[in-house]
């Protein structure tokens, strides 16, 4: 594991605990179908904006959909009618990321602003895109998924890449992918990142951070949202359901690797630790289904640290809450 400093703009809570175990794939729950439907769509056909609403609509299903989308579709328009004839996909962004971020009466002297009142968002509400576009203030879950909608509305190839505790834009520029750092609203290169990030090289090896995510891929980077949902609600059953399901879509997910080990502990705590005092009190007809969740949650973990995957520690927290009272919005590509 690594001990230096790390920067980090955002970071996506990932809850730390030990145990796990690898399952065979089995038919979605009634609950999830439709997250399992939106994964198998092909890539053509995945709609951000559906998938995001949908991904929010299982954590809080009192938010009002067609109110989301006619926001959305005002925000799009808006960007249209700022677009200039011919200008060139850059160009196109530029206007994009202005018009989120630059005050005006296109955002109506609002614009969409990083929430430093809640730096390491801790309030799951914050990251639903609902909340944020009521608030206009975001963090490192709805502010590069937002960009990523508007993009793909307005026909940018667009998608989303993750860093540690982080996600980032992808756009395509011509043949060169460029970050779009939404929580600031301009652009970073790659080894800004991995020096900021203190991304390892393995870690870069194994393309499990700063690699476009294909759309499907996308899908499940939002849907971590919800398995840490999962996770700080203890519902250890949806939150393994939910990790083999982004793992399906996305075998080198460290994320879903990280809260599958989670969803193992969960179930241990509620089968056997909860109830037995010790393990020999454990009944021999289920000591082995102990054994072997046991087992699995250190293997998960291992993968993802095999992968180049690090948790989090309190020296890279103290970093970034001090790195953020620095942060501006700024243009340009970042060094």
């Amino acid at each position: 594991m690594r001990s230096s400093a790390v920067r980090r703009w955002c970071w996506l809570v990932v809850g730390m605990v030990f145990l796990q175990l690898g399952t065979a794939h089995a038919a979605p729950s009634f609950r999830y179908a439709r997250l399992q439907q939106q994964l198998s769509q092909p890539d053509e056909q995945i709609d951000f904006a559906e998938a995001k609403l949908l991904v929010d609509h299982l954590m809080d299903p009192s938010i009002d959909g067609p109110a989301v989308l006619r926001e959305l579709d005002s925000l799009t328009q808006a960007v249209r009618a700022r677009t200039s004839p011919g200008l060139s996909s850059r160009a196109r962004m530029d206007v994009l990321l202005s018009t989120l971020y630059v005050p005006g009466p296109w955002n109506d002297h609002r614009p969409f602003t990083y929430d430093l009142k809640d730096p390491l968002g801790k309030d799951w509400r914050a990251k639903l895109l609902s909340t944020y576009l009521r608030t206009r203030k975001g963090n490192c879950a709805s502010m590069p998924v937002l960009v990523a909608i508007i993009g793909q509305r307005l026909g940018l190839t667009v998608t989303l890449a993750t860093a540690p505790q982080h996600m980032l834009v992808k756009f395509a520029d011509g043949q060169t992918w460029l970050n779009v750092e939404a929580t600031a609203g301009g652009y970073k290169w790659d080894s800004s990142y991995e020096r900021d990030l203190d991304i390892s090289a393995s870690a870069i090896a194994n393309q499990i951070y700063l690699r476009p995510l294909n759309p499907r891929e996308a899908v499940g980077a939002m849907a971590a949202i919800l398995m840490e949902q999962l996770n700080h609600d203890r519902r250890g059953d949806d939150l393994l359901e939910t990790a083999d399901m982004l793992l399906a879509v996305n075998p080198r997910d460290t994320t879903a690797m990280v809260q599958k080990a989670n969803a193992y502990y969960l179930q241990l705590q509620d089968r056997y630790i909860g109830r037995y005092k010790t393990i020999g009190d454990i009944p021999p007809s289920l000591q082995e289904d102990y054994r072997i969740r046991s087992h699995a949650n250190l293997e998960w973990f291992a993968k993802a640290e095999a992968l180049g995957w690090a948790p989090p520690t309190d020296q890279n927290t103290g970093d970034y809450l001090k790195s953020i009272q620095h942060q501006l919005p700024q243009g340009g590509q970042g060094k």
